[in-house]
């Protein structure tokens, strides 16, 4: 389908600077030129008619629900005009192609091509293992196998019964032989007591060889019928390696040098080394392409979620959101080559000019109150934390220091340990559950209810890391008790005692549509930007190591 994509603005954007370099897709605030893109593609997707698609927003639509991620280009033509492109992520309404939205880097959904192709050789193979799977012979194969397994069981069971029932019968007679009998009687009741248990012995053993060999047999005759079985499911694997391989060879992408890499090539050197599931199929990726297939110049990115939020995914109707980092990272490193683009602020020290407060100190521990975007530890690319202030602080103290962590953008209370017997006993205290931490968050949003309890287990998106999930399945437990502190101003000054101590475990409870579905305020990774993330670890309860004496450190937060 051939149709330009490029989107004139409705109104004047002649009072709207444009930024001096493209934005870094993975950490960003929207430029007022993509919110005003979004906001008339937001407008296009409440009112067109053309196309239907169940975003879950209305309460008359039928069919499964999915949101999905939508994303915004600006660009400039070459006639100097600013406009915009517009994509969707994966399919939209099943269908890889809609009116004023870009196309996919590559269509497998096209009715002559070789992935429609590949489908239909596969879908021939799984109706001739159904086919193989149904027959009479195996189906009354499987069923006599079963029955046979469970009468050789019962069988062994009964011979073992009865074998154990014997002997105890047996040592009665030899008890009752010794006072009752002379010594030649005795002698002959062994023997012949001996040939019993023999005989016994052997009744078990061959009746479990009996079953085995017969057992043997029927499933000898079962595995010939499966190995056609078996050979097509081989092939079946092969063929659907080989089609994905294809489909991989095919997603190419340009960047503003018109160099090109496959996702073979661009995935080659990260740690899975092969393209996870749907690589190309986000937004950014196509925005992108269309931009340098056609000569246009890329200005700004964003991309925002429209819909219901999905079950495991903290996705808010409306909101923007940055690039995921599994999938498109590694294909954006490369299409962003040559390209004047925002510093990664992920390597930009986040504690520059930052202090710990100690809120108190002993000769054997600290609490020290951790600013907010502040490190706990070192990270990948930033060696500046609270352990290494400590280090250098306290360079005769031994042992780890730290005794537990907050997230970055967390503020609050932190236990340091200055020798490693303490850090040992503080470290039982977190396993055994006798330290209290509270927190303090405002909340973007009212929540009706004055206290409650939120379990949602969770565990890292693998996809988009260090991000979590919400997971019955996989999840490990996270348990936290909240109350209500005030409202106001559509605000909810809450307190939160975790019992457990997982990843993010207060951003996603509040966040969560079946948590408190109030995102944090500042939340860049549940919620939205904001000056900071409004979470503040405000009191600490624990028992003091040496004196055992109850100690409850606070710090109020300045929010």
């Amino acid at each position: 389908m051939n149709q330009n994509c490029f989107t004139h603005f409705k109104e004047s954007i002649d009072s709207h600077q444009l930024p001096d370099k493209f934005n870094f897709p993975f950490y960003y605030t929207p430029d007022p030129l993509c919110v005003l893109a979004a906001k008339e593609l937001q407008e296009t997707l409440t009112n067109q008619t053309e196309w239907n698609h169940n975003f879950g927003l209305a309460e008359d639509q039928s069919g499964l629900v999915i949101g999905k991620m939508f994303g915004v280009l600006i660009v400039e033509n070459r006639e100097g005009v600013i406009g915009y492109l517009s994509a969707f992520s994966g399919k939209l309404a099943g269908v890889n192609h809609l009116p004023n939205f870009v196309p996919p880097v590559f269509d497998i959904l096209e009715e002559t091509g070789f992935f429609r192709q590949g489908e239909i050789i596969i879908s021939e193979i799984n109706t001739r293992i159904e086919v193989l799977e149904n027959r009479e012979e195996l189906i009354a194969l499987k069923k006599f196998l079963i029955a046979e397994k469970s009468t050789s069981i019962h069988q062994l069971e009964e011979l073992k019964r009865k074998a154990r029932e014997a002997k105890a019968n047996r040592k009665i007679i030899r008890e009752k032989g010794k006072t009752e009998l002379s010594e030649d009687e005795f002698a002959a009741l062994l023997i012949e007591l001996g040939k019993e248990s023999v005989q016994q012995h052997y009744a078990v053993k061959d009746c479990a060889n009996f079953w085995k060999a017969k057992l043997t047999k029927i499933s000898a005759e079962i595995e010939y019928f499966e190995k056609e079985i078996n050979f097509l499911k081989e092939e079946r694997k092969q063929k659907s390696n080989a089609l994905q391989n294809q489909i991989f060879e095919h997603y190419t992408f340009l960047n503003q040098q018109r160099e090109t890499k496959n996702l073979i090539d661009i995935f080659h050197n990260t740690l899975d080394i092969k393209p996870p599931a749907g690589a190309g199929e986000c937004a950014a990726p196509k925005l992108l392409q269309y931009a340098f297939l056609h000569n246009l110049k890329p200005i700004s990115i964003a991309e925002f979620w429209w819909g219901q939020s999905p079950d495991s995914e903290i996705r808010k109707h409306g909101n923007f959101y940055p690039a995921c980092r599994g999938k498109c990272e590694p294909i954006l490193s490369h299409m962003l080559q040559g390209m004047e683009v925002d510093e990664n602020p992920m390597l930009t020290n986040p504690g520059f000019g930052k202090e710990l407060e100690t809120i108190f100190e002993d000769e054997y521990l600290v609490v020290i109150n951790k600013p907010a975007e502040f490190l706990s530890v070192p990270g990948k690319n930033i060696q500046d934390s609270v352990y290494d202030r400590m280090k250098l602080k306290y360079s005769d103290a031994k042992g780890p220091l730290i005794v537990h962590r907050l997230d970055m953008s967390t503020s609050g209370l932190m236990l340091i340990s200055k020798t490693k017997e303490v850090h040992k006993t503080l470290q039982r205290q977190f396993l055994n559950r006798i330290v209290k931490k509270q927190y303090v968050a405002l909340l973007d949003g009212i929540v009706e209810q004055e206290e409650g309890v939120i379990e949602l287990p969770l565990r890292v998106d693998l996809e988009n890391r260090p991000q979590q999930l919400v997971c019955f399945e996989h999840g490990k437990r996270a348990y936290t008790k909240w109350k209500v502190l005030e409202r106001l101003n559509g605000q909810t000054r809450i307190q939160f005692s975790p019992i457990t101590g997982r990843t993010h475990q207060l951003r996603v409870h509040a966040a969560h549509p079946q948590g408190l579905n109030c995102a944090i305020i500042g939340d860049d990774l549940y919620g939205v930007k904001a000056d900071r993330l409004y979470l503040h670890a405000e009191s600490i309860e624990f028992l003091h190591p040496i004196t055992k004496e109850k100690m409850i450190v606070k710090k109020e937060a300045e929010f």
